[in-house]
Protein backbone atom coordinates (compact mmCIF):
# COMPACT_ATOMS: atom_id res chain seq x y z
CA UNK A 1 0.00 0.00 0.00
CA UNK A 2 1.76 3.07 -0.61
CA UNK A 3 2.73 5.65 1.57
CA UNK A 4 0.54 8.92 2.61
CA UNK A 5 2.04 11.38 3.85
CA UNK A 6 0.49 12.73 7.16
CA UNK A 7 -0.07 15.84 6.08
CA UNK A 8 -2.63 15.09 3.36
CA UNK A 9 -4.92 13.50 5.84
CA UNK A 10 -8.18 14.73 6.92
CA UNK A 11 -7.91 15.07 10.51
CA UNK A 12 -10.80 12.17 11.05
CA UNK A 13 -7.68 9.88 9.72
CA UNK A 14 -5.53 8.97 12.29
CA UNK A 15 -2.37 7.37 11.53
CA UNK A 16 -3.46 3.65 12.69
CA UNK A 17 -6.51 4.20 10.50
CA UNK A 18 -4.41 4.16 7.30
CA UNK A 19 -5.79 0.47 6.26
CA UNK A 20 -9.27 1.72 6.37
CA UNK A 21 -8.93 4.48 3.33
CA UNK A 22 -8.63 1.67 1.10
CA UNK A 23 -12.11 -0.19 2.60
CA UNK A 24 -15.70 0.37 1.38
CA UNK A 25 -18.25 1.74 3.69
CA UNK A 26 -20.83 -0.54 5.40
CA UNK A 27 -23.87 0.40 5.07
CA UNK A 28 -25.58 -2.91 7.12
CA UNK A 29 -26.72 -2.60 10.28
CA UNK A 30 -24.76 -6.23 11.26
CA UNK A 31 -21.75 -4.46 9.66
CA UNK A 32 -22.11 -1.12 12.07
CA UNK A 33 -22.72 -3.38 15.28
CA UNK A 34 -18.87 -4.40 14.81
CA UNK A 35 -17.47 -1.06 13.03
CA UNK A 36 -15.01 -0.87 15.09
CA UNK A 37 -13.39 -3.98 13.71
CA UNK A 38 -12.32 -1.78 10.85
CA UNK A 39 -9.76 -0.23 12.46
CA UNK A 40 -6.30 -2.35 12.06
CA UNK A 41 -5.40 -1.38 16.31
CA UNK A 42 -8.45 -2.06 17.20
CA UNK A 43 -8.97 -5.98 15.62
CA UNK A 44 -5.84 -6.65 17.49
CA UNK A 45 -6.79 -5.02 20.87
CA UNK A 46 -10.19 -7.15 20.42
CA UNK A 47 -8.95 -10.71 19.87
CA UNK A 48 -5.64 -10.24 22.37
CA UNK A 49 -7.79 -8.93 24.77
CA UNK A 50 -10.90 -11.81 24.19
CA UNK A 51 -8.35 -14.13 24.94
CA UNK A 52 -6.23 -12.75 28.39
CA UNK A 53 -9.74 -12.12 29.98
CA UNK A 54 -10.83 -15.85 29.15
CA UNK A 55 -7.53 -16.84 31.17
CA UNK A 56 -8.21 -13.56 33.81
CA UNK A 57 -12.08 -15.06 34.23
CA UNK A 58 -10.84 -18.60 34.87
CA UNK A 59 -8.61 -17.86 37.22
CA UNK A 60 -11.09 -15.62 39.42
CA UNK A 61 -13.75 -18.44 38.93
CA UNK A 62 -10.86 -21.18 40.15
CA UNK A 63 -9.63 -18.88 42.89
CA UNK A 64 -13.22 -18.10 44.22
CA UNK A 65 -13.96 -21.95 44.73
CA UNK A 66 -10.72 -23.11 45.88
CA UNK A 67 -10.38 -20.30 48.80
CA UNK A 68 -14.14 -21.64 49.46
CA UNK A 69 -13.40 -24.99 49.55
CA UNK A 70 -9.95 -24.64 51.70
CA UNK A 71 -11.92 -22.45 54.54
CA UNK A 72 -15.81 -23.44 53.92
CA UNK A 73 -16.16 -19.91 54.97
CA UNK A 74 -18.31 -17.07 52.54
CA UNK A 75 -16.04 -14.40 55.01
CA UNK A 76 -13.29 -15.63 53.25
CA UNK A 77 -15.48 -14.96 49.88
CA UNK A 78 -15.59 -11.70 50.80
CA UNK A 79 -12.17 -11.22 51.77
CA UNK A 80 -10.37 -11.92 48.91
CA UNK A 81 -12.52 -9.85 47.10
CA UNK A 82 -12.09 -7.05 49.18
CA UNK A 83 -8.41 -7.30 49.55
CA UNK A 84 -8.17 -7.30 45.61
CA UNK A 85 -10.00 -4.27 45.64
CA UNK A 86 -8.13 -2.54 48.37
CA UNK A 87 -5.20 -1.18 45.73
CA UNK A 88 -8.20 0.30 43.56
CA UNK A 89 -8.76 2.86 46.43
CA UNK A 90 -5.00 3.84 46.68
CA UNK A 91 -3.55 3.68 43.42
CA UNK A 92 -6.50 4.36 40.78
CA UNK A 93 -6.03 7.89 40.88
CA UNK A 94 -2.48 8.04 40.66
CA UNK A 95 -2.55 5.43 37.85
CA UNK A 96 -5.07 7.92 36.09
CA UNK A 97 -2.62 10.67 36.10
CA UNK A 98 0.24 8.22 34.77
CA UNK A 99 -2.09 7.43 32.10
CA UNK A 100 -2.22 10.74 30.68
CA UNK A 101 1.44 11.55 31.07
CA UNK A 102 3.11 8.49 29.50
CA UNK A 103 1.97 6.23 26.53
CA UNK A 104 -0.72 4.25 27.59
CA UNK A 105 0.17 1.01 25.44
CA UNK A 106 3.94 0.99 27.22
CA UNK A 107 1.69 1.37 30.39
CA UNK A 108 -0.37 -1.56 29.62
CA UNK A 109 2.75 -3.48 28.55
CA UNK A 110 4.21 -3.27 32.12
CA UNK A 111 0.37 -3.99 34.13
CA UNK A 112 -0.41 -6.93 31.92
CA UNK A 113 3.39 -8.39 32.25
CA UNK A 114 3.13 -8.04 35.97
CA UNK A 115 -0.21 -9.89 35.78
CA UNK A 116 1.12 -12.60 33.50
CA UNK A 117 3.71 -13.03 36.55
CA UNK A 118 1.72 -13.23 39.46
CA UNK A 119 -0.70 -15.87 37.80
CA UNK A 120 2.54 -18.35 37.30
CA UNK A 121 3.42 -17.85 40.72
CA UNK A 122 -0.77 -18.78 42.28
CA UNK A 123 0.03 -21.79 39.38
CA UNK A 124 3.39 -23.09 40.97
CA UNK A 125 1.71 -22.81 44.41
CA UNK A 126 -1.42 -24.80 43.45
CA UNK A 127 0.84 -27.72 41.42
CA UNK A 128 3.29 -28.37 44.67
CA UNK A 129 0.03 -28.44 47.05
CA UNK A 130 1.59 -25.68 49.12
CA UNK A 131 -1.11 -23.05 48.47
CA UNK A 132 -2.62 -21.57 51.78
CA UNK A 133 -5.93 -18.81 51.81
CA UNK A 134 -2.57 -16.13 52.55
CA UNK A 135 -1.24 -16.92 49.40
CA UNK A 136 -4.68 -16.34 47.71
CA UNK A 137 -5.14 -13.17 49.39
CA UNK A 138 -1.23 -11.76 48.92
CA UNK A 139 -1.55 -12.43 45.29
CA UNK A 140 -4.98 -10.94 45.04
CA UNK A 141 -3.94 -7.61 46.64
CA UNK A 142 -0.94 -7.35 44.29
CA UNK A 143 -3.11 -7.93 41.17
CA UNK A 144 -5.36 -5.55 42.27
CA UNK A 145 -2.50 -2.92 41.94
CA UNK A 146 -1.76 -4.15 39.07
CA UNK A 147 -5.29 -3.56 38.15
CA UNK A 148 -5.47 0.02 39.43
CA UNK A 149 -2.82 1.43 37.21
CA UNK A 150 -4.06 -0.96 33.72
CA UNK A 151 -7.69 -0.11 34.21
CA UNK A 152 -7.65 3.71 33.85
CA UNK A 153 -5.17 3.54 31.23
CA UNK A 154 -7.43 0.95 29.53
CA UNK A 155 -10.17 2.82 29.95
CA UNK A 156 -8.77 5.84 27.73
CA UNK A 157 -6.94 3.80 25.43
CA UNK A 158 -10.02 3.16 23.47
CA UNK A 159 -10.23 6.60 21.78
CA UNK A 160 -6.12 5.78 20.28
CA UNK A 161 -7.60 2.85 18.57
CA UNK A 162 -10.61 3.77 16.84
CA UNK A 163 -11.93 6.64 14.82
CA UNK A 164 -14.30 9.47 17.50
CA UNK A 165 -17.16 8.38 15.65
CA UNK A 166 -16.51 4.99 15.95
CA UNK A 167 -15.87 5.82 19.84
CA UNK A 168 -19.31 4.47 21.24
CA UNK A 169 -19.12 1.64 19.07
CA UNK A 170 -16.04 0.63 20.51
CA UNK A 171 -16.86 0.95 24.11
CA UNK A 172 -20.07 -1.59 23.19
CA UNK A 173 -17.40 -4.11 21.69
CA UNK A 174 -14.92 -3.86 24.84
CA UNK A 175 -18.13 -4.54 26.63
CA UNK A 176 -18.64 -7.89 24.09
CA UNK A 177 -15.96 -9.10 24.67
CA UNK A 178 -15.40 -8.85 28.24
CA UNK A 179 -18.99 -10.67 28.75
CA UNK A 180 -17.97 -13.37 26.08
CA UNK A 181 -14.85 -13.69 28.36
CA UNK A 182 -17.12 -14.22 30.44
CA UNK A 183 -19.27 -16.64 29.35
CA UNK A 184 -16.46 -18.78 28.02
CA UNK A 185 -13.88 -18.31 30.76
CA UNK A 186 -15.96 -19.51 33.87
CA UNK A 187 -17.06 -22.70 32.54
CA UNK A 188 -13.85 -23.86 31.37
CA UNK A 189 -12.95 -22.95 34.53
CA UNK A 190 -15.15 -25.38 36.06
CA UNK A 191 -14.54 -27.90 33.65
CA UNK A 192 -10.60 -27.40 33.96
CA UNK A 193 -11.02 -27.77 37.89
CA UNK A 194 -13.26 -30.59 38.16
CA UNK A 195 -10.77 -32.46 35.93
CA UNK A 196 -7.28 -31.50 36.32
CA UNK A 197 -7.76 -29.31 39.49
CA UNK A 198 -7.01 -25.47 39.71
CA UNK A 199 -3.09 -25.16 39.39
CA UNK A 200 -4.07 -25.63 35.59
CA UNK A 201 -6.69 -22.69 35.43
CA UNK A 202 -3.81 -20.63 36.65
CA UNK A 203 -1.33 -21.64 33.92
CA UNK A 204 -3.86 -21.03 31.53
CA UNK A 205 -4.57 -17.67 32.67
CA UNK A 206 -0.49 -17.03 32.68
CA UNK A 207 -0.17 -17.62 29.35
CA UNK A 208 -3.17 -16.05 28.23
CA UNK A 209 -1.62 -12.46 28.79
CA UNK A 210 0.62 -13.06 26.03
CA UNK A 211 -1.76 -12.75 23.89
CA UNK A 212 -2.54 -9.30 24.79
CA UNK A 213 1.10 -8.29 25.48
CA UNK A 214 1.75 -9.40 21.86
CA UNK A 215 -1.34 -7.27 20.56
CA UNK A 216 -0.18 -4.40 22.37
CA UNK A 217 3.13 -4.79 20.82
CA UNK A 218 2.23 -5.12 17.14
CA UNK A 219 -0.03 -2.06 17.17
CA UNK A 220 0.88 1.14 14.54
CA UNK A 221 -0.43 3.63 17.48
CA UNK A 222 -0.08 7.51 16.49
CA UNK A 223 2.73 9.12 17.95
CA UNK A 224 1.66 11.55 20.63
CA UNK A 225 3.69 14.22 21.85
CA UNK A 226 3.32 14.15 25.76
CA UNK A 227 3.12 17.68 26.96
CA UNK A 228 5.78 19.02 29.52
CA UNK A 229 4.13 18.77 32.83
CA UNK A 230 5.45 21.56 35.09
CA UNK A 231 2.65 20.90 37.52
CA UNK A 232 3.19 18.17 40.73
CA UNK A 233 1.17 14.84 40.12
CA UNK A 234 -1.17 15.90 43.23
CA UNK A 235 -1.68 19.25 41.24
CA UNK A 236 -3.09 17.32 38.12
CA UNK A 237 -5.09 14.83 40.39
CA UNK A 238 -6.85 17.55 42.04
CA UNK A 239 -7.69 19.28 38.49
CA UNK A 240 -9.04 15.60 37.72
CA UNK A 241 -11.33 15.49 40.86
CA UNK A 242 -12.24 18.99 40.37
CA UNK A 243 -13.88 18.72 36.95
CA UNK A 244 -15.65 15.34 37.70
CA UNK A 245 -17.05 17.37 41.14
CA UNK A 246 -18.29 20.34 38.76
CA UNK A 247 -19.93 18.20 36.48
CA UNK A 248 -23.23 17.30 37.70
CA UNK A 249 -24.11 14.25 35.12
CA UNK A 250 -20.47 12.64 35.41
CA UNK A 251 -20.76 12.87 38.94
CA UNK A 252 -24.21 11.04 39.34
CA UNK A 253 -23.80 8.24 36.76
CA UNK A 254 -20.15 7.76 38.40
CA UNK A 255 -21.99 7.49 42.10
CA UNK A 256 -24.71 5.37 40.18
CA UNK A 257 -21.86 2.71 39.47
CA UNK A 258 -20.68 2.72 42.71
CA UNK A 259 -24.06 1.59 44.12
CA UNK A 260 -24.01 -0.90 41.28
CA UNK A 261 -20.58 -2.35 42.54
CA UNK A 262 -21.27 -2.33 45.98
CA UNK A 263 -25.00 -3.73 46.00
CA UNK A 264 -25.35 -5.60 42.64
CA UNK A 265 -21.77 -7.19 41.58
CA UNK A 266 -20.75 -7.39 45.10
CA UNK A 267 -24.01 -9.97 45.79
CA UNK A 268 -22.19 -12.20 43.12
CA UNK A 269 -18.83 -12.41 45.27
CA UNK A 270 -21.88 -15.31 46.93
CA UNK A 271 -21.68 -17.61 43.96
CA UNK A 272 -19.46 -20.14 44.73
CA UNK A 273 -21.53 -20.84 48.27
CA UNK A 274 -24.59 -20.18 46.69
CA UNK A 275 -23.88 -22.86 44.03
CA UNK A 276 -23.07 -25.20 46.70
CA UNK A 277 -24.91 -24.78 49.76
CA UNK A 278 -28.37 -23.09 47.88
CA UNK A 279 -28.48 -24.94 44.81
CA UNK A 280 -26.69 -28.16 46.49
CA UNK A 281 -24.12 -28.29 43.51
CA UNK A 282 -20.29 -28.26 42.84
CA UNK A 283 -17.46 -26.41 40.89
CA UNK A 284 -18.95 -27.26 37.52
CA UNK A 285 -22.45 -25.58 38.67
CA UNK A 286 -20.33 -22.63 39.91
CA UNK A 287 -19.03 -21.74 36.68
CA UNK A 288 -22.36 -21.98 35.11
CA UNK A 289 -24.04 -19.18 37.36
CA UNK A 290 -20.85 -17.08 36.33
CA UNK A 291 -20.96 -17.73 32.69
CA UNK A 292 -25.06 -17.34 32.41
CA UNK A 293 -24.29 -13.66 34.47
CA UNK A 294 -21.86 -13.06 31.57
CA UNK A 295 -24.00 -13.94 28.98
CA UNK A 296 -26.60 -11.71 29.73
CA UNK A 297 -24.07 -8.88 30.09
CA UNK A 298 -23.15 -9.99 26.02
CA UNK A 299 -26.43 -9.57 24.73
CA UNK A 300 -26.81 -6.26 26.56
CA UNK A 301 -23.40 -5.22 24.68
CA UNK A 302 -24.18 -6.85 21.57
CA UNK A 303 -27.38 -4.98 21.13
CA UNK A 304 -26.40 -1.45 22.39
CA UNK A 305 -23.20 -2.16 19.44
CA UNK A 306 -26.08 -3.34 16.82
CA UNK A 307 -28.08 0.29 18.19
CA UNK A 308 -25.18 2.01 17.19
CA UNK A 309 -25.31 5.54 17.57
CA UNK A 310 -29.20 5.69 18.11
CA UNK A 311 -29.65 8.50 20.85
CA UNK A 312 -31.98 7.26 23.91
CA UNK A 313 -28.80 5.73 26.13
CA UNK A 314 -30.36 7.83 29.31
CA UNK A 315 -33.54 5.49 28.25
CA UNK A 316 -31.82 2.28 28.04
CA UNK A 317 -29.56 3.23 31.26
CA UNK A 318 -32.51 4.10 33.02
CA UNK A 319 -34.23 0.29 31.79
CA UNK A 320 -31.22 -1.40 32.77
CA UNK A 321 -31.48 0.33 36.44
CA UNK A 322 -34.77 -0.60 37.56
CA UNK A 323 -34.51 -4.00 35.79
CA UNK A 324 -31.35 -5.42 37.55
CA UNK A 325 -32.96 -5.33 41.56
CA UNK A 326 -35.68 -7.05 39.70
CA UNK A 327 -33.49 -9.87 38.53
CA UNK A 328 -32.12 -10.01 41.83
CA UNK A 329 -35.21 -10.39 43.83
CA UNK A 330 -35.86 -13.61 41.57
CA UNK A 331 -32.68 -14.86 41.63
CA UNK A 332 -33.08 -14.63 45.78
CA UNK A 333 -36.14 -16.63 46.16
CA UNK A 334 -35.37 -19.11 43.51
CA UNK A 335 -34.31 -22.70 43.97
CA UNK A 336 -33.67 -24.36 40.96
CA UNK A 337 -30.74 -24.03 38.48
CA UNK A 338 -32.48 -23.42 35.09
CA UNK A 339 -34.77 -20.41 36.64
CA UNK A 340 -31.16 -19.35 38.31
CA UNK A 341 -29.38 -18.98 35.13
CA UNK A 342 -32.10 -16.80 33.99
CA UNK A 343 -32.23 -14.52 36.78
CA UNK A 344 -28.71 -14.08 36.01
CA UNK A 345 -28.65 -13.54 32.72
CA UNK A 346 -30.82 -10.69 33.46
CA UNK A 347 -29.27 -9.55 35.83
CA UNK A 348 -26.17 -9.54 33.64
CA UNK A 349 -28.12 -7.91 30.82
CA UNK A 350 -29.69 -4.97 33.07
CA UNK A 351 -25.90 -4.40 34.60
CA UNK A 352 -24.61 -3.95 31.08
CA UNK A 353 -26.97 -1.29 30.25
CA UNK A 354 -26.31 0.70 33.12
CA UNK A 355 -22.46 0.55 32.88
CA UNK A 356 -21.97 0.37 29.42
CA UNK A 357 -24.89 3.58 28.54
CA UNK A 358 -22.86 5.21 32.24
CA UNK A 359 -19.28 4.74 30.14
CA UNK A 360 -20.47 6.32 26.85
CA UNK A 361 -22.36 8.58 28.08
CA UNK A 362 -19.16 10.10 30.29
CA UNK A 363 -16.90 9.65 27.96
CA UNK A 364 -19.09 12.32 25.72
CA UNK A 365 -18.38 14.66 28.11
CA UNK A 366 -14.81 14.56 28.63
CA UNK A 367 -12.00 16.77 27.27
CA UNK A 368 -9.11 14.72 25.84
CA UNK A 369 -6.35 16.32 28.30
CA UNK A 370 -8.46 14.92 31.01
CA UNK A 371 -9.69 11.95 29.99
CA UNK A 372 -7.27 9.58 31.97
CA UNK A 373 -8.26 11.60 35.27
CA UNK A 374 -11.47 11.20 34.74
CA UNK A 375 -11.72 8.04 34.11
CA UNK A 376 -9.42 6.91 36.71
CA UNK A 377 -12.31 8.16 38.65
CA UNK A 378 -14.67 6.10 37.18
CA UNK A 379 -12.31 2.92 37.43
CA UNK A 380 -11.71 3.62 41.36
CA UNK A 381 -15.57 3.68 42.22
CA UNK A 382 -16.23 0.78 39.53
CA UNK A 383 -13.69 -1.30 41.09
CA UNK A 384 -12.81 0.27 44.83
CA UNK A 385 -16.76 0.07 45.80
CA UNK A 386 -16.58 -3.70 45.00
CA UNK A 387 -14.53 -4.89 47.52
CA UNK A 388 -16.93 -3.01 50.00
CA UNK A 389 -19.77 -4.85 48.17
CA UNK A 390 -18.02 -8.23 48.52
CA UNK A 391 -16.76 -7.55 52.13
CA UNK A 392 -20.66 -6.90 53.35
CA UNK A 393 -22.03 -9.70 51.36
CA UNK A 394 -19.79 -12.12 52.74
CA UNK A 395 -19.73 -10.90 56.60
CA UNK A 396 -23.67 -10.77 55.91
CA UNK A 397 -24.22 -13.65 54.60
CA UNK A 398 -21.94 -15.37 57.22
CA UNK A 399 -24.31 -14.01 60.37
CA UNK A 400 -27.62 -14.26 58.62
CA UNK A 401 -27.96 -16.31 55.05
CA UNK A 402 -26.79 -15.54 51.06
CA UNK A 403 -30.45 -15.18 49.87
CA UNK A 404 -31.11 -12.26 52.52
CA UNK A 405 -28.16 -9.86 51.37
CA UNK A 406 -29.24 -10.62 48.14
CA UNK A 407 -32.68 -9.15 49.23
CA UNK A 408 -30.94 -6.47 50.89
CA UNK A 409 -28.81 -5.46 48.14
CA UNK A 410 -31.90 -5.56 45.41
CA UNK A 411 -33.79 -3.26 47.93
CA UNK A 412 -30.80 -0.80 48.04
CA UNK A 413 -30.73 -0.54 43.96
CA UNK A 414 -34.48 -0.29 43.68
CA UNK A 415 -34.28 2.49 45.63
CA UNK A 416 -31.15 4.49 43.52
CA UNK A 417 -33.41 3.22 40.54
CA UNK A 418 -36.33 5.25 41.45
CA UNK A 419 -34.37 7.73 42.94
CA UNK A 420 -32.18 8.55 39.40
CA UNK A 421 -35.97 9.18 38.03
CA UNK A 422 -37.14 12.04 40.67
CA UNK A 423 -33.79 13.51 41.60
CA UNK A 424 -31.81 12.99 38.06
CA UNK A 425 -33.85 13.22 35.70
CA UNK A 426 -31.17 14.41 33.29
CA UNK A 427 -29.43 10.98 33.23
CA UNK A 428 -33.01 9.83 31.23
CA UNK A 429 -32.92 12.78 28.63
CA UNK A 430 -29.05 12.10 27.42
CA UNK A 431 -29.26 10.78 23.98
Amino acid sequence: MPVIPATFLDERYQLNDIDNLQKPKINSRWGETFASLKHYNYRLWFFGQLVSLMGTWMQSTAQGYLIYQLTGSPVYLGLVGFVGGIPALIFTLFGGVIADRISRRNLMVITQTSMLVLAFILAALAFTNKVLPWHILVLAFLLGVANAFDAPARNAFVTELVSRENMTNAIALNSTMFNLATVVGPSVAGLTYAAFGPAWCFTLNGISFIAIIVALLFMRIKPVIQPVYRLSVMTDLKEGLRYVFSHRLILSLIGSIGMVSIFGIGMMTLLPAWATDILHGNVTTNGVLVSARGFGSMVSALMLAYLGNRKFRGKLWTLGAFMMPIMLFFFAWIRWLPLSLAALVGMGWSFMMVMNNSNAMIQSQVPDNLRGRVMSVYTLVFFGSMPLGSLFAGAFAQKFNEPLTVVIGAGVLMVMAIGSVIFLPGIRKQE
